[in-house]
C-alpha cells in the first residue's frame, strides 16, 4: 500500500467531511432555528476566544457561544501547542472550502500561481490586525463583533444572503469576504488563512513552543523543489532545514510529496512520525475529546432546553421560536403575545418570530421585543438627567451598561455616573453582574434612589 497517497486522499477525506457537516448544520439553523441546530459560532474556536473576556471576568458567554465552543477553542490550542496547526491543515471546515477552489484553479489554469513576494509579505500582516481588531472589538463590546464582517459565517447564511443583510446591513461586508475569499483561493492557495485568519495567526503564535517540526536532511535531499512547489501557503521548504515558520499549517502536503525517502520528515520530540500516523493521532485527540465533553455533559453548543413547566419573560422568546412557541415559554395566550410583541394579527401562529417581516413588512422583531420588556425607555435631553426626570422602569438587571446607556440615549460617563458604577467595570457588563466585578454594588438599591 501506498501510505503517502492514503494519507493524502484521508486528510481530504476528513476535512471535506467536516465542511459538508458544518454546512448542513448551518443549513438546518437557517431552516429549523438555533433552538433545533447550533450556529457556526458554537462550532467554531473563533467564537470562545472573542468570549474569553467576559468568560474569565464575568463568568459569561457572549450570546451564540457555549461551554462546548470553549471546549473547542481548548482543546484546538492543546492539538497546536503538541502538533503546531494540525487544526488549520487537517480540520478545519473553511480552510477545505478554500482548497476545493483551490484544486477548481489548478484544473483551470493547469498550475499553481503565487502571489508576487513584494505583496505578499506585507499582506501577511492584514491577520495580525484582524486578530488584534476583534479581540479588542469583541471584549469592549461583549459580543460576536466579528460576526457580519465574517467570510465564514457568511457562508453559514449562503442561503439566507438577503433576509442576513436586512436584518444587519453590515454582513454584506462579510459576504463580500467570502466572494474576496473564493475567487482569492481559485487563484492562490488558502488565501483566507494566508492573508486574513485571525484564527489562523493564533494558532500559529502558540504554535511556537510546539514539539513537532518538519526537517529537511540536506544531503538526502535532491533539491526536485516539489516540496515547495505543493506547500499551500508557499513556504519555500526546499531551501529550510527546519520549518520554523508559523505560517505552517502541518497539513505535511510536502512530506508526502517528497521522491527521496528520509529527505524530507516531521518529527515530534526529535521522533519521526509519518503523515499518516499524525493525521490519525490528531483526529483521534480531538474527536475524542468531544464524545468525552458529550459524555460527561461538557459540550454544549445550543440554548438549553425549556424544563417542563418552565416560564420565561417576554424578552427572552428567540427568534426561531415560532408564534405559538412564544406563548407556551412565556405561559401568555396567543392574543397576548400578539398585543405584547405587536404582531399583526394577519401573520398566522405557526410563523417564527424573526421571519414575521416576510408577512408583516417593516416589522422587527427585536425592537417589538424591546418595547415589550420596556427597554424603550428614553430621555429626549441630557437635561433631564439633572433635573431627576430620567424614566428608568425599563432598565433591567440582564441589559449590559452600554445596552442600558442606550436605551436611555445617554453616554457611557454619564450613564455611569447615574448608576453610581465604578469606572473599572467594563461596558459590556450586565447590570446584575456588577456585583461580580465590584463587590458591594447594590443595582436595586441605586434604582431605588432614582425613582
Amino acid at each position: 500500500m501506498n501510505w503517502n497517497k492514503t494519507a493524502r486522499w484521508l486528510r481530504l477525506l476528513v476535512i471535506t467531511g467536516l465542511l459538508a457537516w458544518v454546512t448542513y448544520e448551518s443549513y438546518l439553523h437557517q431552516v429549523l432555528g438555533g433552538g433545533k441546530a447550533p450556529s457556526v459560532h458554537a462550532l467554531c474556536p473563533f467564537g470562545a476566544l472573542e468570549s474569553l473576556y467576559t468568560l474569565l471576568f464575568l463568568g459569561t458567554y457572549v450570546q451564540k457561544i457555549y461551554s462546548g465552543t470553549v471546549v473547542l477553542l481548548v482543546l484546538t490550542a492543546v492539538i497546536t501547542i503538541l502538533f503546531r496547526r494540525s487544526f488549520c491543515g487537517l480540520l478545519c471546515p473553511f480552510g477545505a472550502l478554500q482548497e476545493l477552489f483551490g484544486l477548481l484553479g489548478q484544473k483551470i489554469f493547469k498550475k499553481r500561481l503565487v502571489v508576487p513576494l513584494k505583496l505578499d509579505r506585507p499582506l501577511r500582516y492584514l491577520k495580525y490586525a484582524a486578530l488584534a481588531l476583534t479581540l479588542v472589538m469583541a471584549w469592549y463590546y461583549g459580543k460576536l463583533w466579528m460576526a457580519p464582517y465574517d467570510p465564514y459565517s457568511a457562508y453559514s447564511h449562503i442561503t439566507t444572503i438577503s433576509a442576513s443583510i436586512a436584518e444587519d446591513p453590515l454582513a454584506v461586508i462579510g459576504f463580500a469576504l467570502l466572494a474576496v475569499t473564493i475567487l482569492g483561493s481559485v487563484l492562490y492557495d488558502r488565501f483566507f488563512c494566508k492573508y486574513l485568519c485571525p484564527m489562523g495567526i493564533f494558532y500559529g503564535i502558540i504554535g511556537m513552543v510546539s514539539p513537532t517540526i518538519v526537517e529537511r536532511n540536506d544531503e538526502l535531499c535532491i533539491h526536485c523543489k516539489s516540496c515547495s512547489k505543493v506547500c499551500p501557503v508557499n513556504i519555500d521548504v526546499e531551501k529550510a532545514v527546519r520549518v520554523t515558520s508559523i505560517e505552517c499549517i502541518n497539513c505535511n502536503e510536502c512530506v508526502l510529496v517528497c521522491p527521496k525517502k528520509g529527505a524530507l520528515e516531521v518529527k515530534t520530540a526529535q521522533k519521526v512520525v509519518h503523515p499518516l500516523a499524525m493525521l490519525l493521532v490528531v483526529v483521534g485527540l480531538f474527536f475524542g475529546t468531544i464524545l468525552v465533553a458529550q459524555a460527561t455533559g461538557n459540550y454544549q453548543i445550543m440554548p438549553s432546553a425549556l424544563k417542563e413547566g418552565e416560564i420565561i419573560s417576554i424578552t427572552e422568546v428567540k427568534g426561531y421560536y415560532t408564534i405559538e412557541d412564544a406563548a407556551i415559554a412565556t405561559g401568555l395566550s396567543l392574543e397576548e403575545v400578539y398585543e405584547k410583541l405587536g404582531i399583526p394579527k394577519n401573520v398566522p401562529k405557526s410563523t417564527t418570530l424573526k421571519e414575521i417581516s416576510n408577512v408583516a413588512p417593516g416589522y422587527d422583531f427585536d425592537a417589538a421585543k424591546a418595547k415589550a420588556g420596556g427597554a424603550d425607555a428614553t430621555v429626549e435631553n441630557t437635561g433631564a438627567v439633572e433635573s431627576g426626570k430620567v424614566d428608568i422602569s425599563g432598565i433591567k438587571g440582564s441589559m449590559t451598561v452600554r445596552e442600558a446607556a442606550d436605551s436611555l440615549q445617554m453616554d457611557l460617563q454619564e450613564f455611569y455616573g447615574l448608576f453610581q458604577i465604578p469606572a473599572d467595570v467594563p461596558a459590556q457588563t450586565k447590570l446584575k453582574d456588577i456585583v461580580t466585578v465590584s463587590p458591594g454594588y447594590d443595582l436595586e438599591k441605586i434604582k431605588d434612589s432614582l425613582d
